[in-house]
Protein backbone atom coordinates (compact mmCIF):
# COMPACT_ATOMS: atom_id res chain seq x y z
CA UNK A 1 0.00 0.00 0.00
CA UNK A 2 1.12 3.13 -0.63
CA UNK A 3 0.81 6.90 0.98
CA UNK A 4 1.00 10.11 -0.76
CA UNK A 5 3.60 12.24 0.77
CA UNK A 6 2.22 14.96 2.69
CA UNK A 7 2.68 18.97 1.85
CA UNK A 8 5.87 18.78 4.15
CA UNK A 9 7.92 15.20 3.03
CA UNK A 10 6.93 16.80 -0.44
CA UNK A 11 9.00 20.35 0.30
CA UNK A 12 11.40 18.22 1.88
CA UNK A 13 12.22 15.86 -0.89
CA UNK A 14 12.49 18.89 -3.09
CA UNK A 15 15.11 20.57 -1.35
CA UNK A 16 17.04 17.67 -1.26
CA UNK A 17 16.72 16.91 -4.51
CA UNK A 18 17.75 21.05 -5.24
CA UNK A 19 20.76 20.74 -2.62
CA UNK A 20 21.86 17.33 -4.53
CA UNK A 21 21.42 19.51 -7.65
CA UNK A 22 23.83 22.31 -6.46
CA UNK A 23 26.51 20.25 -5.11
CA UNK A 24 27.04 18.54 -8.45
CA UNK A 25 26.86 21.61 -10.35
CA UNK A 26 29.73 23.24 -7.61
CA UNK A 27 32.01 19.53 -8.35
CA UNK A 28 31.41 20.11 -12.16
CA UNK A 29 32.11 23.36 -11.99
CA UNK A 30 35.35 22.41 -9.95
CA UNK A 31 36.35 19.92 -12.45
CA UNK A 32 35.98 21.91 -15.38
CA UNK A 33 38.01 24.75 -13.82
CA UNK A 34 40.71 22.46 -12.83
CA UNK A 35 40.57 21.03 -16.15
CA UNK A 36 41.68 24.58 -17.70
CA UNK A 37 44.31 25.59 -15.72
CA UNK A 38 46.22 21.82 -16.28
CA UNK A 39 45.78 22.70 -20.02
CA UNK A 40 46.69 25.96 -19.81
CA UNK A 41 49.69 25.58 -18.05
CA UNK A 42 51.98 22.97 -17.65
CA UNK A 43 53.01 23.50 -14.41
CA UNK A 44 49.17 23.39 -12.95
CA UNK A 45 49.09 19.37 -12.17
CA UNK A 46 52.34 19.52 -10.23
CA UNK A 47 52.10 18.14 -6.67
CA UNK A 48 54.19 20.67 -5.34
CA UNK A 49 51.53 23.11 -6.47
CA UNK A 50 48.33 20.73 -6.15
CA UNK A 51 49.55 20.67 -2.25
CA UNK A 52 49.57 24.58 -2.22
CA UNK A 53 45.89 24.89 -3.23
CA UNK A 54 44.91 21.99 -0.75
CA UNK A 55 46.85 23.95 1.87
CA UNK A 56 45.03 27.22 0.66
CA UNK A 57 41.76 25.65 0.77
CA UNK A 58 42.43 24.59 4.83
CA UNK A 59 42.81 28.09 6.34
CA UNK A 60 39.67 29.27 3.66
CA UNK A 61 37.46 26.56 4.03
CA UNK A 62 37.67 26.11 8.13
CA UNK A 63 36.98 29.58 7.87
CA UNK A 64 33.41 28.99 5.53
CA UNK A 65 32.68 25.96 7.86
CA UNK A 66 32.15 28.57 10.26
CA UNK A 67 30.71 30.88 7.69
CA UNK A 68 28.48 28.53 7.24
CA UNK A 69 26.28 27.86 10.41
CA UNK A 70 25.80 31.97 10.88
CA UNK A 71 24.22 32.13 7.11
CA UNK A 72 22.62 29.74 7.75
CA UNK A 73 20.33 31.77 10.21
CA UNK A 74 19.80 34.11 7.91
CA UNK A 75 23.19 36.14 9.33
CA UNK A 76 26.23 37.18 8.34
CA UNK A 77 30.08 37.53 9.15
CA UNK A 78 32.53 39.90 8.06
CA UNK A 79 34.48 39.31 11.37
CA UNK A 80 36.19 35.98 10.43
CA UNK A 81 39.03 37.38 8.43
CA UNK A 82 40.65 39.63 10.51
CA UNK A 83 39.25 37.98 13.87
CA UNK A 84 41.64 34.56 12.28
CA UNK A 85 44.40 37.05 12.09
CA UNK A 86 43.67 38.59 15.77
CA UNK A 87 43.55 34.62 17.00
CA UNK A 88 46.80 33.76 15.37
CA UNK A 89 48.42 36.80 16.74
CA UNK A 90 46.94 35.74 20.56
CA UNK A 91 48.38 32.10 19.76
CA UNK A 92 51.66 33.72 19.31
CA UNK A 93 50.93 35.86 22.61
CA UNK A 94 50.11 32.68 24.23
CA UNK A 95 53.42 30.64 22.85
CA UNK A 96 56.36 32.81 21.78
CA UNK A 97 55.83 35.98 24.90
CA UNK A 98 54.13 34.29 27.76
CA UNK A 99 55.46 30.88 26.96
CA UNK A 100 52.90 28.60 27.53
CA UNK A 101 52.73 24.70 26.50
CA UNK A 102 51.75 24.27 22.87
CA UNK A 103 48.42 22.92 23.97
CA UNK A 104 47.13 25.34 26.42
CA UNK A 105 48.44 28.12 23.85
CA UNK A 106 46.77 26.40 20.69
CA UNK A 107 43.07 26.40 23.22
CA UNK A 108 44.01 30.05 23.73
CA UNK A 109 43.73 30.59 20.03
CA UNK A 110 40.37 28.66 20.00
CA UNK A 111 39.23 30.38 23.40
CA UNK A 112 39.84 34.06 21.40
CA UNK A 113 37.59 32.73 18.55
CA UNK A 114 34.96 31.75 20.80
CA UNK A 115 34.96 35.07 22.78
CA UNK A 116 35.00 36.74 18.87
CA UNK A 117 31.97 34.88 18.37
CA UNK A 118 30.70 35.56 21.87
CA UNK A 119 30.55 39.19 21.10
CA UNK A 120 29.24 38.77 17.69
CA UNK A 121 26.63 36.59 18.94
CA UNK A 122 25.37 38.86 21.96
CA UNK A 123 25.26 41.85 19.78
CA UNK A 124 23.55 40.37 17.12
CA UNK A 125 20.69 38.48 19.51
CA UNK A 126 20.30 41.01 22.90
CA UNK A 127 21.60 44.18 21.36
CA UNK A 128 19.79 43.72 18.10
CA UNK A 129 22.36 44.68 15.78
CA UNK A 130 21.65 44.12 12.18
CA UNK A 131 24.60 40.77 11.77
CA UNK A 132 25.95 43.14 9.01
CA UNK A 133 26.85 46.00 11.51
CA UNK A 134 27.74 44.04 14.66
CA UNK A 135 30.41 41.94 12.35
CA UNK A 136 31.42 44.39 10.37
CA UNK A 137 32.37 46.33 13.74
CA UNK A 138 33.92 43.45 15.07
CA UNK A 139 35.76 42.69 11.75
CA UNK A 140 37.61 47.03 12.21
CA UNK A 141 38.22 45.99 16.31
CA UNK A 142 39.70 43.05 15.36
CA UNK A 143 42.14 44.35 13.03
CA UNK A 144 43.05 47.27 15.31
CA UNK A 145 43.65 44.87 18.12
CA UNK A 146 45.85 42.70 16.13
CA UNK A 147 47.79 45.57 15.43
CA UNK A 148 48.41 47.13 18.69
CA UNK A 149 49.01 43.51 20.46
CA UNK A 150 52.00 42.77 18.28
CA UNK A 151 53.16 46.60 17.64
CA UNK A 152 52.25 45.89 14.17
CA UNK A 153 55.28 43.62 13.63
CA UNK A 154 54.87 40.22 12.71
CA UNK A 155 55.65 37.58 15.51
CA UNK A 156 57.60 34.35 14.89
CA UNK A 157 56.95 31.13 15.99
CA UNK A 158 60.67 30.22 16.02
CA UNK A 159 61.35 29.06 19.19
CA UNK A 160 57.91 27.18 19.84
CA UNK A 161 58.76 23.25 19.33
CA UNK A 162 56.33 21.70 17.24
CA UNK A 163 54.27 24.58 16.07
CA UNK A 164 55.02 24.41 12.37
CA UNK A 165 54.34 20.57 12.46
CA UNK A 166 50.48 21.43 13.30
CA UNK A 167 50.34 22.82 9.06
CA UNK A 168 53.40 21.37 7.68
CA UNK A 169 53.46 18.26 9.60
CA UNK A 170 52.44 14.64 7.79
CA UNK A 171 50.57 12.01 9.57
CA UNK A 172 49.63 11.19 6.52
CA UNK A 173 52.48 10.76 4.16
CA UNK A 174 52.19 13.55 1.73
CA UNK A 175 48.83 14.99 2.81
CA UNK A 176 49.95 18.60 5.27
CA UNK A 177 48.32 18.44 8.27
CA UNK A 178 46.33 21.29 7.57
CA UNK A 179 44.59 19.83 5.02
CA UNK A 180 43.86 16.65 7.83
CA UNK A 181 42.68 19.23 9.88
CA UNK A 182 40.68 20.92 7.02
CA UNK A 183 38.34 17.36 5.98
CA UNK A 184 38.36 16.47 9.60
CA UNK A 185 36.83 20.00 10.69
CA UNK A 186 34.60 19.24 7.69
CA UNK A 187 33.13 16.35 9.19
CA UNK A 188 32.61 17.27 12.58
CA UNK A 189 30.41 20.87 11.24
CA UNK A 190 28.85 17.87 9.09
CA UNK A 191 27.56 16.16 12.06
CA UNK A 192 27.05 19.49 14.45
CA UNK A 193 24.43 21.14 11.54
CA UNK A 194 22.94 17.94 10.49
CA UNK A 195 22.54 15.43 13.98
CA UNK A 196 22.58 18.33 17.05
CA UNK A 197 20.10 21.25 18.03
CA UNK A 198 22.56 23.90 16.99
CA UNK A 199 22.41 22.52 13.28
CA UNK A 200 18.58 22.46 13.04
CA UNK A 201 18.01 25.36 15.03
CA UNK A 202 19.98 27.25 12.61
CA UNK A 203 18.16 25.99 9.88
CA UNK A 204 14.48 26.41 11.54
CA UNK A 205 16.05 30.26 12.61
CA UNK A 206 17.07 30.58 9.01
CA UNK A 207 14.05 29.57 7.25
CA UNK A 208 11.21 31.53 10.06
CA UNK A 209 12.78 32.46 12.76
CA UNK A 210 9.31 33.87 14.17
CA UNK A 211 7.84 30.34 13.81
CA UNK A 212 10.75 29.06 15.46
CA UNK A 213 10.14 31.20 18.54
CA UNK A 214 6.57 30.72 19.05
CA UNK A 215 7.30 26.67 18.93
CA UNK A 216 9.38 27.26 22.06
CA UNK A 217 13.09 27.84 21.16
CA UNK A 218 15.07 30.61 22.77
CA UNK A 219 15.88 31.90 19.49
CA UNK A 220 18.24 34.60 21.17
CA UNK A 221 20.02 31.88 22.96
CA UNK A 222 20.64 29.71 20.24
CA UNK A 223 21.63 32.59 17.82
CA UNK A 224 24.62 33.00 20.75
CA UNK A 225 25.78 29.27 20.26
CA UNK A 226 25.66 29.15 16.44
CA UNK A 227 28.27 32.41 16.71
CA UNK A 228 30.27 30.84 19.07
CA UNK A 229 30.50 27.73 16.97
CA UNK A 230 31.49 30.03 13.70
CA UNK A 231 33.88 31.58 16.49
CA UNK A 232 35.43 28.26 17.55
CA UNK A 233 36.10 27.58 13.55
CA UNK A 234 37.93 30.88 12.99
CA UNK A 235 40.14 30.46 15.63
CA UNK A 236 41.32 27.31 14.37
CA UNK A 237 41.89 28.82 10.85
CA UNK A 238 43.98 31.47 12.90
CA UNK A 239 46.51 28.86 14.73
CA UNK A 240 46.99 26.84 11.50
CA UNK A 241 47.48 29.67 9.37
CA UNK A 242 49.81 30.86 11.86
CA UNK A 243 51.57 27.23 11.83
CA UNK A 244 51.40 27.53 8.09
CA UNK A 245 53.45 30.86 7.95
CA UNK A 246 55.18 29.96 11.67
CA UNK A 247 54.62 33.48 12.08
CA UNK A 248 51.52 36.03 13.44
CA UNK A 249 51.06 38.49 10.25
CA UNK A 250 48.73 41.25 11.58
CA UNK A 251 48.55 42.51 8.44
CA UNK A 252 46.93 39.51 7.11
CA UNK A 253 42.76 38.72 7.56
CA UNK A 254 41.36 41.48 5.27
CA UNK A 255 39.70 40.06 2.00
CA UNK A 256 39.76 36.33 3.36
CA UNK A 257 35.82 37.18 4.39
CA UNK A 258 34.58 37.53 0.89
CA UNK A 259 36.45 34.11 0.22
CA UNK A 260 35.18 32.42 2.99
CA UNK A 261 31.03 33.56 2.31
CA UNK A 262 31.99 33.16 -1.53
CA UNK A 263 32.64 29.72 -0.89
CA UNK A 264 29.50 28.86 1.26
CA UNK A 265 27.07 30.94 -1.20
CA UNK A 266 28.82 28.72 -4.10
CA UNK A 267 28.53 25.70 -2.57
CA UNK A 268 25.09 26.10 -1.96
CA UNK A 269 24.07 27.52 1.30
CA UNK A 270 21.39 30.79 1.15
CA UNK A 271 22.34 33.92 2.05
CA UNK A 272 18.80 33.98 2.86
CA UNK A 273 19.09 31.35 5.68
CA UNK A 274 17.33 28.39 5.71
CA UNK A 275 19.35 26.18 3.80
CA UNK A 276 23.47 25.00 4.27
CA UNK A 277 25.47 22.54 3.03
CA UNK A 278 28.73 21.40 4.35
CA UNK A 279 29.90 19.22 1.45
CA UNK A 280 29.26 22.47 -0.55
CA UNK A 281 31.29 24.53 1.40
CA UNK A 282 34.20 22.13 0.95
CA UNK A 283 33.51 22.38 -2.85
CA UNK A 284 33.36 25.92 -2.69
CA UNK A 285 36.21 26.62 -0.83
CA UNK A 286 38.26 24.34 -3.15
CA UNK A 287 37.32 26.25 -6.53
CA UNK A 288 37.98 30.02 -4.46
CA UNK A 289 41.37 28.71 -3.91
CA UNK A 290 41.91 26.38 -7.46
CA UNK A 291 40.74 29.61 -8.99
CA UNK A 292 43.20 32.01 -7.61
CA UNK A 293 46.18 29.64 -7.84
CA UNK A 294 45.21 28.98 -11.32
CA UNK A 295 45.30 32.72 -12.22
CA UNK A 296 48.20 33.08 -10.38
CA UNK A 297 50.20 30.12 -12.20
CA UNK A 298 49.56 31.73 -15.33
CA UNK A 299 51.05 34.93 -14.51
CA UNK A 300 47.65 36.93 -14.31
CA UNK A 301 48.28 40.44 -12.56
CA UNK A 302 46.86 40.30 -9.17
CA UNK A 303 44.17 43.11 -9.76
CA UNK A 304 43.01 41.42 -12.36
CA UNK A 305 43.14 38.17 -10.11
CA UNK A 306 40.57 39.90 -7.27
CA UNK A 307 38.33 41.38 -10.78
CA UNK A 308 38.05 37.60 -11.55
CA UNK A 309 36.89 36.61 -7.67
CA UNK A 310 34.79 39.46 -7.48
CA UNK A 311 32.60 37.75 -10.31
CA UNK A 312 32.66 34.71 -9.02
CA UNK A 313 31.36 36.46 -5.93
CA UNK A 314 28.42 37.99 -8.32
CA UNK A 315 27.70 34.81 -9.98
CA UNK A 316 27.14 33.12 -6.84
CA UNK A 317 24.71 35.75 -5.19
CA UNK A 318 22.71 35.37 -8.41
CA UNK A 319 22.89 31.78 -8.94
CA UNK A 320 21.19 31.62 -5.29
CA UNK A 321 18.59 34.53 -5.74
CA UNK A 322 17.62 32.29 -9.07
CA UNK A 323 17.30 29.46 -6.72
CA UNK A 324 15.28 31.62 -4.15
CA UNK A 325 12.63 32.97 -7.01
CA UNK A 326 12.29 28.63 -8.10
CA UNK A 327 11.58 28.25 -4.26
CA UNK A 328 9.30 31.01 -4.42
Amino acid sequence: MTTTPTPARRRALRFGNRQQLQQILAFTGLVVIFAFFSFASPYFLDWPNVKGILLATSVTGIMALGATFVIATGGIDLSVGTGMTLCSVMTAVFLANIGLPLFVGVLGGLAIGALIGLVNGLNVSYLRLPPFIATLAMMMIAQGLSLVISGTKPIYFSDVAGFDQIAAGELIPGLPNAVLIFFVAAIVAGVVLSKTLAGRYALSIGSNEEATAISGVNVRRWKVVIYVIAGLFTGLAGVVLGSRLNSAQPGLGLGYELEAIAAVVIGGTSLRGGKATILGTVIGALIMATLTNGLRIMSIPQEWQRVAVGIVIILAVYADQLRRGKEA
